[in-house]
């Protein structure tokens, strides 16, 4: 781990004086981002499965709704990084995405639409500093929460979504559906 730590702060220094970035730093941020969403996912999910558990859809929904940012950013604050999931159809306007954002949503958007698989990102942001994207895909359980009305999505669960987010867009989608992406932005 501390071999881990070393390399990455080498390559950042490195990073800082050149701008671009070589094969083995991108390796390196690569890695680094999978281990932070792996770790954000796990909690994240762990955390949603048990409410749903605990008392459904609504404790579900005020979960996302009160403890998901927070938890992201307290993630982002342990790893020094900087965490944000965002998407072409969100549910919560904090997560709308930015410009750079938008462009690898739609990079994502399309390979899927090919029936090409959407494999992480590491490239150089606007601010000059490196970052990471990652596809987030829908999967069979986020559809009774992200689905169509009517169907996966039941017409009292989109209420209760309503309630807590009015001007909802994550609707509608599929399994296998770009729900979004991972943002990791690194000093």
């Amino acid at each position: 781990m501390i071999r881990y730590v070393f390399l990455l702060l080498l390559s950042m220094a490195l990073f800082s004086c050149s701008k671009t970035l070589t094969r083995k730093e991108a390796e390196l941020f690569k890695e680094r981002g999978d281990q932070i969403v792996q770790k954000t996912t796990a909690e994240l999910s762990g955390n949603l499965t048990s409410k749903m558990k605990e008392g459904g859809i609504p404790l579900a929904v005020e979960y996302c709704n009160t403890a998901a940012l927070p938890l992201t950013s307290k993630i982002s604050e342990a790893e020094k990084v900087s965490i944000k999931r965002t998407s072409l159809k969100t549910r919560n306007p904090l997560n709308d995405p930015s410009e750079e954002e938008l462009k690898v949503l739609k990079k994502f958007s399309s390979r899927i639409k090919k029936n090409a698989s959407p494999e992480p990102i590491v490239q150089i942001d606007q601010s000059g500093k490196p970052h990471y994207y990652a596809p987030i895909l829908v999967e069979k359980k986020c559809l009774m929460c992200h689905g169509t009305v009517d169907k996966e999505l039941s017409k009292n669960a989109d209420s209760i979504i309503k309630s807590f987010y009015p001007n909802d867009l994550a609707v509608g989608f599929k399994e296998g559906d770009l729900r979004g992406i991972w943002s990791i932005s690194f000093p």
